[in-house]
């Protein structure tokens, strides 16, 4: 019998959020009081729209982002969502084809450096570092592939209530987004709302505006976590 406590229900759980974000994380945006997180793969199609074109010595291939020191991260001060990485700095792992007839040393150091600036300008991600791994060598330069610039398929939501009225009025955000469940989920003295946000804004600077304004908005001004899980255009 499965209880609602049980860890087979619990692992259920993350098995389900696990399959509806596919192999992306949810990685914290800023740091432990700013109360916010982004999908990986909403990360990771930012930040390869931002570096595809560092310069002609390499193209980005895989690329995956993790917290640098689990067990040394500190505790959020905002009940995170489900699974979760706690907000500790975070370390990047990318793969990378590079010119035959250039330094790999420089090709590395350009695209790890557009790696970090976008991370830190265009999301508000906290990174330690990156680690590349080159892969291929080209006798002619490649274009990067073409990909979708956020994740596809992402559920819309109207806004409803006062926490997702509110949310869905902040600069930045596109729309209230469903991957997780509802877009405002509710539970004692804590608010948690999903969404989807501009990328001419910075998401951390959105998540933060968003809590400011939950928390205005609703009796009792609870805490707020705020969950990106796409940054798209507007239509």
């Amino acid at each position: 019998m499965t209880t609602a406590d049980s860890p087979d229900r619990a692992d259920g759980w993350t098995a389900a959020v696990r399959r509806r974000l596919g192999p992306g994380r949810l990685i914290p945006l800023g740091g432990p009081a700013d109360g916010a997180w982004i999908s990986e793969r909403a990360a990771v199609a930012v930040l390869r729209d931002a570096v595809g074109g560092p310069g002609p010595g390499a193209v980005l291939g895989e690329l995956r982002i993790r917290v640098a020191d689990p067990d040394g991260a500190p505790a959020p001060e905002v009940e995170p969502p489900p699974s979760a990485l706690p907000p500790g700095p975070l370390w990047m792992e990318a793969t990378m084809s590079a010119m035959s007839d250039r330094p790999l040393p420089a090709a590395a150091s350009a695209l790890r450096s557009a790696l970090l600036t976008a991370a830190g300008r265009r999301l508000g991600l906290v990174v330690a570092g990156a680690d590349l791994r080159v892969t291929e060598l080209l006798d002619t330069p490649a274009r990067p592939p073409v990909r979708a610039p956020a994740p596809v398929g992402v559920p819309a939501a109207r806004p409803q209530g006062p926490a997702g009225i509110a949310a869905a009025a902040v600069p930045g955000v596109v729309t209230l987004t469903r991957v997780l469940g509802d877009a405002v989920h509710t539970g004692p003295d804590h608010v948690r709302v999903e969404l989807a946000t501009d990328p001419d804004h910075r998401a951390l600077d959105v998540a933060r505006a968003v809590r400011g304004a939950v928390a205005a908005a609703v009796d009792g001004h609870p805490s707020v976590a705020v969950l990106v899980t796409a940054v798209v255009g507007r239509d």
